[in-house]
């Protein structure tokens, strides 16, 4: 077993306080918007050597999962990730073409997809998946303005799931003007407040909309699904959702991928095209996850197709013996509360604290969780395409 010492990422949209204390280190005042644990060459989890700190890669070879915690002051990007056969093709012609792997126009940062899961550690707000055809109308329709109206009548002519990434498309090609989509917004706080909102479409807007004022992604909001997770659930992205997550904080679960397509509400290039084509080459689906329980203290989360799972251990005095978490060959676990101690098959013991990461291998053998707290456990599933219920939400 090896304590990991994990980077994080200062993305604009991070918290101050959240990570920080999270980790229990001082906050500067400035945002921290993700940890990273894992072997991804663009943020390493480390452990240490015989000589100082070598990365997790030494130790565990390319893992084909990463875990992350995440914590959002603010709407990320509206963003897609690519299937398998994009991302292979998006990273060869990169590579190609001689793109730097940090350069701010690179799109695919490696040749896997990015399936993702997220279990929320706070309420947690997010926009995923397209609304039905029907509710879009409902929310379209009673603003009076040129832009909302080109809208219905494109979506009245071709509705459906293809008829709303067509529009999707015309809306990203054909960006509205800074000054329309203020005149949009200001529409939708008249509606919101007169108490007429449609499942917080218009609250999403006048939401986003100070953050990232006259952008195109301020007016794509209302086509998206807002969902709130409570501390506890989960929901699953497959490769081709569409989504922007709002607030909160969570565990991130994901194929050992960066690859990102946004198509609003950042600085950062975007890449209109590329979403519309892996929206395309998808069928859009949301859906919450049901954990499976294992014993009386274990949450396991088995989403997709065998990507990853996720398995949370809460356990406490009660337990005399401890919790035996479920074993598999490579995993990354990481203390979300209190003061756990993991012991391994050979007696070895780790104490871990609120924030504390771990590696543990297949030489480990069954982990033993004992203390008060809470344990996250990511993994890559021993039984290909073996899935726990997904619930749809549409």
């Amino acid at each position: 077993m090896h304590l990991l010492d994990c980077p994080t990422q200062d993305y604009a949209w991070g918290t101050a306080q959240d990570i920080p204390f999270f980790l229990a280190r001082p906050s500067t005042g400035a945002p921290v918007a993700e940890v990273w644990m894992g072997t991804h060459p663009l943020g390493p989890a480390m452990v240490d050597g015989a000589h100082g700190k070598v990365p997790l890669s030494d130790v565990a070879g390319e893992l084909p999962f990463m875990m992350k915690i995440l914590s959002a002051a603010r709407p990320l990007s509206i963003q897609v990730h690519p299937n398998a056969e994009l991302a292979r093709k998006g990273f060869e012609a990169e590579e190609a073409a001689g793109v730097p792997l940090d350069a701010p126009h690179r799109l695919y940062k490696d040749a896997n997809p990015k399936p993702e899961m997220v279990y929320a550690l706070t309420p947690f707000d997010t926009l995923v998946g397209f609304r039905p055809t029907a509710e879009i109308l409902r929310i379209l329709s009673p603003l009076d303005h040129p832009v909302a109206q080109r809208m219905v009548d494109q979506l009245t002519r071709n509705p459906g799931f293809h008829g709303i990434v067509r529009m999707l498309e015309r809306l990203l090609m054909e960006p509205p003007s800074v000054h329309e989509v203020h005149q949009v917004v200001a529409l939708c706080h008249a509606r919101l407040g007169l108490g007429l909102d449609i499942k917080r479409a218009y609250a999403s807007v006048v939401e986003i909309a100070p953050h990232y004022p006259g952008d195109v992604g301020v007016i794509v909001s209302m086509l998206l699904n807002r969902l709130t997770l409570q501390p506890g659930e989960a929901a699953y992205l497959g490769a081709g959702i569409i989504h922007a997550h709002m607030s909160g904080m969570c565990v991130e679960v994901m194929v050992n991928s960066d690859n990102v397509l946004r198509a609003g509400l950042t600085p950062k290039h975007l890449d209109p095209a590329g979403v519309v084509a892996s929206i395309d080459a998808e069928m859009s689906r949301l859906a919450r996850v049901s954990p499976e329980l294992v014993g009386t203290s274990t949450d396991v989360f088995e989403p997709g197709e065998g990507e990853f799972g996720l398995a949370v251990c809460q356990t406490s005095q009660a337990d005399r013996d401890g919790v035996e978490l479920p074993e598999i060959d490579a995993r990354i676990l990481v203390c979300t509360g209190g003061e756990v101690e993991l012991t391994n098959a050979h007696g070895e013991t780790l104490r871990l604290t609120r924030g504390s990461v771990m590696y543990a291998g297949p030489e480990d053998g069954a982990l033993r969780v004992r203390g008060t707290g809470e344990v996250a456990q990511a993994y890559h599933p021993a039984q290909e395409g073996r899935r726990r219920k997904m619930l749809d939400l549409v």
